[in-house]
């Protein structure tokens, strides 16, 4: 029988992933609407070989009714990218990054209704002391009022659209292999954010430089390709909330990377509620861990 991978292991890549996002969206330089589009456009040029040779089969026969659910997923995650793209524009890196990783907050409520996935006390506060360290991390760049809060709030909203892209996948994930449900979220997220642009917005998609084009392939390769579709693939493995919780881990990532990229060197607050965040996902993932091995 073939072993399955560790789910915590992709979930950890993912992560590391994951954290990228933000600083290639802010080293891209494009309009926010253009730079979420052409991460999904180049994620589906590169995903469109192995669907042909490993999951073509399986998108031709999809029910009418996992079509439409995985088409709404894509346009939750089209919604989530519009919405925290452009809330870099108004607020810090970290005040945006702190508020869209809210969104556990969401998804325990939602797996719970949805999916009847329980979350003991030990594990809600590991989750609770993950999402205060989260807060911590930001508090020392993190900006209100102005055009700081509409981006806040931008940002906000973006946690609750990816809630429920996540909690979608969660339900879909259970009969649907990986590269056939991704793809079509994917193809209808890029296809979202290319009409609104076109209907809304009209900023230009061709005209960049080089450096651009190049972020926004890493967009696809690292964030979305190794962030997002990881996650989907733990999704089918542990519980919503395990993946949610675990993208906290995404601001201690992101200060790591602008130190690296910037010398933006951490305070001691920032350190703590690196830690915090660190400590909070270990509680809540050994937590689930050991309910879902005695359940």
């Amino acid at each position: 029988m073939k072993k399955t991978p560790s789910p915590y292991l992709a979930i950890f890549i993912a992560v590391l992933a994951a954290a990228s996002s933000a600083i290639f969206i802010k080293l891209a330089g494009a309009p926010p609407l253009v730079a979420a589009f052409y991460r999904l456009f180049f994620t589906l040029l590169i995903l469109t070989g192995p669907l042909v040779f490993g999951g073509l089969g399986e998108l031709k026969v999809m029910s009418r009714r996992d079509l439409f659910l995985a088409g709404l997923a894509g346009i939750f995650l089209a919604l989530h990218f519009a919405v925290w793209f452009t809330s870099l524009e108004y607020t810090t890196v970290s005040s945006s990054t702190v508020l869209v990783t809210l969104q556990p907050l969401f998804v325990i409520g939602g797996g719970y209704w949805l999916y009847r996935e329980k979350v003991g006390i030990r594990a809600l506060a590991g989750a609770l002391l993950a999402i205060g360290g989260s807060i911590l991390v930001g508090y020392g760049d993190f900006a209100v009022g102005g055009r700081a809060l509409w981006g806040d709030f931008l940002a906000l909203a973006g946690a609750l659209f990816i809630a429920v892209y996540v909690l979608i996948g969660r339900g879909l994930r259970q009969r649907l292999s990986l590269l056939p449900y991704v793809y079509v979220v994917y193809g209808v997220a890029a296809l979202v954010l290319l009409l609104t642009n076109w209907l809304a917005f009209g900023q230009p998609l061709t005209g960049y430089v080089a450096a651009t084009w190049g972020w926004f392939v890493a967009l696809a390769l690292i964030p979305t390709i190794l962030g997002h579709t990881l996650f989907n693939w733990a999704l089918r493995h542990v519980p919503a909330a395990v993946v949610s919780v675990s993208i906290l881990g995404e601001p201690v990532g992101a200060t790591v990377l602008a130190y690296l990229i910037w010398q933006q060197v951490p305070g001691p607050v920032q350190l703590a509620g690196s830690l915090a965040i660190l400590v909070g996902l270990a509680v809540f993932i050994s937590s689930v861990e050991r309910s879902r091995q005695q359940g």
